[in-house]
């Protein structure tokens, strides 16, 4: 079910989110377009927050812990669209992530990427 304290699998996201729908006869409106316009106003809510931002270091140090709060909010909100949106289209997301792992490390090999700048 879960992993080591404070991950979650994507099993567990979805059955979540299935019921917390469920449980507000929210099914009806969770089509595959209405879910996925649902992301794309979160990914637009993620992309407000750095908008002004300009350049930012790995790991967000001079950011206020507000600031960080907040968008560990909206990425929530990103993640649990696309869990849905996943379910909702019978797609097995955790074994379609680690196909598209596996085509990338075919379409971009590592002795053509190591050591070469971008």
């Amino acid at each position: 079910m879960t992993g080591s304290e404070g991950s979650v699998s994507l099993e567990v996201l979805k059955t979540k989110m299935a019921e917390f729908a469920k449980e507000r006869d929210w099914e009806r409106f969770h089509s595959p377009r209405n879910l996925l316009l649902a992301l794309v106003g979160e990914v637009g809510e993620v992309s407000e927050i750095f908008q002004w931002k300009g350049e930012v270091s790995k790991g967000l140090p001079e950011w206020e812990e507000k600031e960080k709060e907040h968008l560990g909010e909206e990425l929530s909100d990103v993640l649990l669209y696309l869990v849905r949106l996943s379910d909702i289209c019978g797609i097995d997301l955790a074994q379609a992530v680690l196909r598209k792992l596996e085509l990338n490390a075919i379409k971009y090999p590592v002795h053509k990427w190591k050591n070469h700048s971008a």
